[in-house]
């Protein structure tokens, strides 16, 4: 099934279940006023919102027209937002532009870092910049939303525990990384608030594409209107997304609710080389930091800048048939 929160002059807005084409919402405030309210009671509603949503389908129930433009995150906010790096290759590639290795530990230990979650844009809102010096990225990824998940899961168990799948726009603020990062305690500032898909959908609705707790897709990524990434989410994919939530709940519970995204979705070229632009017939990039090291190392600096006002971003995940799975994430920077 596919849910969404709409705009409602609350913090939490009100949740709706969501017709498979993105054209139609029934309210489900009857059943869950929130998607909170319904993680947190997930085995007593699931069931009588799948029940909608099959009568949503059938229109066998009255609907209203669904525009994304209405739809906030799926969670406006969140007890807990953390992202990983399912794609190694994203990690290499960043690494090297600022001239820092890769450990071995990486490549079976994943990185993670809690983001801030007390309120995420809309996935049409802008993106308040207040300085281009700052580096303004997009990042495209994949996310899912959990159930309580008990501390010391495996991978295995952890996969039931994904109720929830949507996508992302983790903004980031380049510039401010490396000197985060030299302090040694990790992102706060260089990462703002996070945009995420209109739609979130339960792993079943993605059928075959869904393997392994990995979506076998294309993830596009465009920039300023032009295909800027085509990296395939299921292709190079070092970590699942049930690798991702057991290690976030090594030592901890995770509370329902909680995000966890997939990092960057990045693919190597065909012969291990870091790929080519889409203009190139490359999958190109999911994220501007990538582009930008494969410049260095050809020519010897960058010559893709970071995102200014004015600047658009857009992502989207379509189906074997080319249909809008989770709904786009369509935003413009701004001055702050």
């Amino acid at each position: 099934m596919k849910l969404a929160t709409l705009k409602d002059g609350t913090r939490d807005g009100k949740l709706v279940v969501v017709s498979k084409d993105l054209t139609r919402y029934c309210a489900a405030d009857n059943i869950a006023p929130t998607m909170q309210h319904a993680l947190d009671h997930w085995d007593e509603v699931a069931p009588k919102l799948q029940a909608l949503y099959t009568d949503v389908e059938h229109q066998a129930v009255p609907c209203e027209r669904f525009h994304e433009r209405e739809a906030h995150s799926p969670l406006p906010r969140a007890y807990q937002w953390a992202d990983g790096s399912a794609y190694i290759n994203h990690v290499e590639l960043v690494r090297k532009a600022r001239g820092a290795e890769v450990p071995e530990s990486f490549y079976h230990d994943p990185l993670m870092y809690q983001g801030g979650s007390d309120g995420f844009l809309a996935p049409r809102d802008d993106i308040p910049l207040k300085d281009t010096k700052w580096g303004c990225d997009m990042e495209g990824e994949i996310a899912v939303i959990t159930d309580d998940v008990p501390m010391g899961v495996s991978s295995e168990e952890a996969a039931d525990h994904i109720k929830l799948v949507m996508l992302v726009n983790d903004v980031s603020l380049r510039g401010l990384i490396p000197g985060e990062l030299a302090k040694g305690f990790g992102f706060f500032q260089s990462k703002p608030a996070s945009a995420f898909s209109p739609v979130a959908v339960t792993p079943d609705e993605l059928g075959d594409a869904w393997k392994g707790s990995v979506i076998h897709l294309p993830l596009m990524v465009d920039y300023n209107g032009e295909p800027f990434g085509r990296a395939n989410a299921g292709v190079d994919a070092t970590f699942s997304l049930a690798d991702l939530v057991a290690h976030a709940a090594k030592t901890r519970n995770l509370g329902a609710g909680t995000i966890i995204g997939s990092g960057t979705v990045s693919n190597q070229g065909p012969d291990g080389d870091p790929g080519k632009p889409v203009a190139e017939g490359g999958l190109g990039y999911s994220c501007i930091a990538e582009i930008r090291m494969i410049e260095t190392i050809a020519d010897g600096e960058a010559k893709t800048r970071f995102m200014a006002p004015g600047d658009t971003v857009r992502v989207e995940m379509k189906d074997a048939e080319g249909h809008s799975i989770f709904g786009a994430i369509e935003q413009k920077v701004v001055e702050a």
